[in-house]
C-alpha cells in the first residue's frame, strides 16, 4: 500500500526492494538445482538405459496385443449376438406386457360384437360400460383403443334405434293380437264364472227352476244339464289355458326399457310408450260403423280393448315405472267413458232381442274379466240397466208382432176338445178351471178361443226372455223380482193392451168376434194371478213381500173388455144404421100395408140372433148392448119421421110407422136379452110410442091441456117435435088432400089443425124463451 503512497520515491524504493528479492530468489533455486542436478543425471542415465528394454517390451506388448486382438474376435462377434438376443429378448417381453393389457381390450370388445350380433343389446351395453370405464383407461395411448372409443357413441346409438325398432314391431304386434289376447282372458273369465255359478245352482237347486203353474209342479231339468256340460268344458280347457305372455312375447319392451335406463334416457322412453299406448287406444276404442249389425263385430270391438288393457296390466305388474296405476287409471277412465258412449250410440240401432242380449252377455263378461284385472266397472253395469229397458223395448216389439200374429190366426169360437187328452194339452197351456165343464162328457167346448192359451204361453215366454237379460247383473232375487214384474206390467198394460184395442177397431172384427175377445180378456184376467205365482217361483221371492210389485192385468183386461164392449155397441149401432138406410117408406101412401116393414122385420130377426151368442158375455154386458141397440134404434126411427129433407107425411106413413114401431116394441118385450125387469126395455120407444099415439089417436086437446104436467098422457112428447111432423102433414094435406073429408064434413077441423099449430109454435117459442 504505501506503494502508491504519496511518498517521494516511494516506487523506486519498491522497484529496488524488488529486484533484491528476485535475486534472492534465484540463489535460493540455483542452490537446489545444483543439489539435484546428480540424481537428474542419474535418472537420465538408467532412462536410457531402460530405452531398449522399453522398445522391446513395445514389441512384445504389440505382438501379443495383435494374437489377442485376433483371438478375440469371434468372442466379440458372439458378445454382439448375446446383446442383440438380449435386446430382443427385452423386447419380446416388453410386447407381450403391452399385449397382456390389449387383450382384454380386444376380447371385450369382440364380446361386444357378439352381442351385437345375437341382439343382446342390454349386455352388449354393460360391456361398453365395462370396456370405457376399466379397460380402455389402460390402453387408451394406441391408436386402436381411439377407434374403439370413437365407436362406443355410435353402438350405443345403434342399439337405441335397434332397440325401437324393436318396440315399434312389438307395438304393432300387441295391435295386431290384442284382440286375440282379450279373446283369451273372456273366455277365461267366463269359464272361471261357469264354474263358480254352476256349482252355486248345485248348493241351490231351486233357483232358476222351470216352473208349471197350471199343476203347481216344478220342473228341475236344466240344472244338472248346466253343471255336467261346465264341467266337461272345464276339463276340455283345462290344459289349454293362455295368459298374455303366451299370445305375446314381451322381451322388446324389457329390453328396450333396460337399454333406455342404462342409457340414462328412461324418461324418454316412458313417454313415448305411453304416447303410442294412447294412439293405440283411441284406435282401438274406435267401433266399426257397422258393429251394430252382427255379435261378433261387438266381440271383436271387446276383445281388442280387453287385449289392449290385458298386456297393460302385465306391464304395470312386469315393470316398475313403466306404466303406473295413475296411468292406468286414467286410461280406463278415459276408455270407459269413450265405451259407454259407443255402446249407447250402437245399441240403440238394435232391433233385435236376441242380439241386444247376446250384447249384454258380451258386456258382462267384458266388465267380469276387467273386474279380474282391477279395473272398476261400476259404470259398465249401471249401462246395462239402460240397455236393459232398450232389450224390454224390443221383446215388447217382438212380442207385439208375435201377438198380432196371434190374434189373426184366431178363429175367435170356442176351442173344441174331442177327448182327456185333448182338454189335457189345452190346460197344461193355461191354468182353466170350471167344474160345470169338467163334468161335462166329451166331445166338448171350452168357453175361450185358441187365442187365449197362446198368449198366456207367450207372456211367460216374455217373463223368461225378460229374465235372461236379469241374470249375471249381480242383483239380488228381490231386485230381479221387481225387474221381472215391471217388465211383465209393461207387456201387459202397453203391448198386449194397444194389441187388444187395434184388434178391437179392425174393421173385420164382427159381433161374435167381439164377444169371443170378452170372453176371452175374462179368462186372461183370471190368469194374471198365475202370472204372479209364475214369477214368485223363479225368483223365489214371496208376494207377501213388502216390496213385491203388483201385475196390472186386471185393469189392462178390462179396458179391453170395455173397449169391446163399447165396440159391440157402436157395432149394433152401425148395424142398425145400415137396416135404416135401407127403409123405403111411402110417406106419401093413403093407407098402410097392414104389415110392419121388410127391413125392420130383417133387422129384428138380426138382433134376435145377435143377442142369443151374448149368452155366454157377462149379464150385464148383454143387457146394456141390447138397451143400448133398442135405444139407438128408437133415436134412428125418430130422426127419420123428423129428417129436415122429409117435407111431407101422410096419415098412412104415419099408421104403417106405427105398425114398425109395434114389432119394435114387441122385440122388446119379448125379453131377446134375460135380466130386465118388467118393461124396461120397452122404455126405449116411449118416446116414439106416445108421438104415434097423439097422432094416431088426434088427442091434442088432452096434450095441450096436460102439458108439463106430470100425470101428462104424453109426457115425452116435446112440442117442437110434434110441431114439426104436424107440419109435415099438414103439408101434406095441402098437395095430396089428405084432409078432404074433414073439409067436407067438418070446416071447422082444419082451423082446429091451424089452432094446434099455432099453440105448438107459442109453447115452442116459450121454452126458447124460457132457456
Amino acid at each position: 500500500r504505501s506503494v502508491y503512497d504519496d511518498q517521494p520515491n516511494a516506487h523506486q524504493k519498491f522497484m529496488e526492494k524488488l529486484d533484491a528479492c528476485i535475486r534472492n530468489h534465484d540463489r535460493e533455486i540455483e542452490k537446489m538445482c545444483n543439489f539435484h542436478h546428480q540424481g537428474f543425471v542419474d535418472a537420465i542415465t538408467e532412462l536410457l538405459k531402460v530405452r531398449a528394454d522399453a522398445e522391446k517390451l513395445k514389441v512384445q506388448v504389440t505382438d501379443t496385443n495383435r494374437r489377442l486382438q485376433d483371438a478375440g474376435k469371434e468372442v466379440i462377434a458372439q458378445t454382439e449376438e448375446i446383446i442383440r438376443c438380449r435386446v430382443q429378448q427385452r423386447n419380446i417381453t416388453t410386447v407381450v406386457e403391452k399385449l397382456q393389457l390389449c387383450l382384454p381390450v380386444l376380447e371385450m370388445y369382440s364380446k361386444l360384437k357378439e352381442q351385437m350380433s345375437v341382439k343382446r343389446y342390454y349386455s352388449a351395453l354393460k360391456t361398453m360400460e365395462q370396456l370405457e370405464n376399466l379397460y380402455l383407461p389402460r390402453v387408451s395411448q394406441y391408436r386402436f383403443c381411439q377407434i374403439m372409443i370413437e365407436n362406443l357413441p355410435k353402438l350405443r346409438e345403434e342399439i337405441k334405434e335397434i332397440s325401437m325398432s324393436d318396440l315399434k314391431d312389438f307395438l304393432e304386434s300387441i295391435r295386431k293380437h290384442s284382440d286375440r289376447i282379450g279373446e283369451t282372458a273372456m273366455k277365461q273369465a267366463q269359464q272361471q264364472k261357469t264354474f263358480s255359478s254352476a256349482l252355486q245352482k248345485q248348493n241351490n237347486v231351486s233357483y232358476g227352476r222351470n216352473v208349471h203353474l197350471g199343476r203347481n209342479r216344478i220342473l228341475e231339468s236344466k240344472n244338472e244339464i248346466t253343471l255336467k256340460r261346465t264341467f266337461e268344458d272345464e276339463d276340455e280347457h283345462e290344459e289349454e289355458v293362455l295368459t298374455a305372455q303366451d299370445l305375446v312375447d314381451f322381451s322388446p319392451v324389457y329390453r328396450c326399457l333396460h337399454i333406455y335406463s342404462v342409457l340414462g334416457d328412461g324418461e324418454i322412453f316412458e313417454n313415448y310408450y305411453r304416447k303410442q299406448r294412447r294412439k293405440q287406444a283411441r284406435l282401438v276404442l274406435q267401433p266399426q260403423s257397422s258393429m251394430h249389425e252382427t255379435v261378433e263385430g261387438y266381440r271383436r270391438y271387446f276383445s281388442q280393448i280387453v287385449g289392449f288393457f290385458v298386456v297393460e296390466d302385465h306391464i304395470l305388474h312386469v315393470t316398475q315405472g313403466l306404466v303406473t296405476r295413475t296411468y292406468t287409471d286414467e286410461l280406463w277412465n278415459m276408455a270407459l267413458s269413450k265405451i259407454i258412449a259407443v255402446l249407447r250410440t250402437h245399441s240403440s240401432y238394435c232391433n233385435d232381442p236376441d242380439l241386444v242380449l247376446e250384447l249384454k252377455n258380451l258386456i258382462v263378461v267384458f266388465a267380469d274379466t276387467l273386474q279380474g284385472y282391477g279395473f272398476p266397472v261400476n259404470r259398465l253395469f249401471d249401462l246395462l240397466f239402460e240397455i236393459r229397458d232398450q232389450y224390454n223395448e224390443t221383446l215388447l216389439k217382438k212380442w207385439s208382432g208375435l201377438f198380432r200374429d196371434i190374434f189373426e190366426a184366431d178363429n175367435y169360437s170356442p176351442i173344441p176338445v174331442a177327448n182327456e187328452e185333448e182338454y189335457r194339452i189345452v190346460i197344461s197351456k193355461f191354468p182353466f178351471q170350471d167344474p160345470e165343464l169338467d163334468k161335462q162328457s166329451f166331445p166338448k167346448k171350452l168357453p175361450m178361443s185358441q187365442s187365449v192359451p197362446q198368449i198366456y204361453m207367450q207372456v211367460k215366454e216374455f217373463i223368461y226372455a225378460s229374465l235372461k237379460f236379469s241374470e249375471s247383473l249381480h242383483r239380488s232375487s228381490t231386485e230381479i223380482d221387481d225387474m221381472l214384474r215391471k217388465s211383465t206390467n209393461l207387456l201387459l198394460t202397453r203391448t198386449l193392451s194397444s194389441c187388444l184395442q187395434n184388434l178391437i177397431k179392425k174393421p173385420h172384427i164382427g159381433l161374435t168376434e167381439l164377444v169371443q175377445i170378452i170372453i176371452n180378456t175374462t179368462h186372461l184376467e183370471q190368469a194374471c194371478k198365475y202370472l204372479e205365482d209364475f214369477i214368485s217361483n223363479i225368483t223365489n221371492i214371496s208376494q207377501l213381500t213388502v216390496h213385491t210389485a203388483r201385475l196390472y192385468g186386471l185393469s189392462t183386461f178390462k179396458d179391453a173388455r170395455h173397449a169391446a164392449e163399447g165396440e159391440i155397441y157402436t157395432k149394433l149401432n152401425q148395424k142398425i144404421d145400415e137396416f135404416i138406410q135401407i127403409a123405403d117408406y111411402d110417406w106419401t101412401m093413403s093407407e098402410s100395408d097392414g104389415r110392419a116393414s121388410g127391413y125392420l122385420m130383417d133387422l129384428i130377426n138380426f138382433l134376435r140372433s145377435t143377442f142369443q151368442v151374448f149368452t155366454h158375455l157377462p149379464g150385464k154386458v148383454a143387457q146394456t148392448a141390447c138397451m143400448s141397440a133398442c135405444q139407438h134404434l128408437s133415436m134412428s126411427l125418430m130422426q127419420m119421421l123428423l129428417d129436415s129433407e122429409l117435407k111431407q107425411i101422410s096419415m098412412g106413413a104415419i099408421q104403417q110407422f106405427n105398425l114398425d114401431v109395434i114389432q119394435c116394441e114387441l122385440f122388446a118385450s119379448s125379453e131377446p136379452v134375460p135380466g130386465f125387469q118388467g118393461d124396461t126395455l120397452q122404455l126405449a120407444f116411449i118416446d116414439l110410442r106416445q108421438l104415434l099415439d097423439l097422432f094416431m089417436v088426434w088427442d091434442w086437446s088432452t096434450y095441450l091441456a096436460d102439458y108439463g104436467q106430470a100425470t101428462s098422457k104424453y109426457l115425452r112428447v116435446n112440442p117442437s117435435t110434434a110441431l114439426t111432423l104436424l107440419e109435415k102433414m099438414k103439408d101434406s094435406s095441402k098437395k095430396n088432400n089428405i084432409f078432404a073429408q074433414f073439409r067436407k064434413n067438418d070446416r071447422d077441423k082444419q082451423k082446429l089443425i091451424e089452432t094446434v099449430v099455432k099453440q105448438l109454435r107459442s109453447l115452442v117459442n116459450g121454452m126458447s124463451q124460457h132457456t
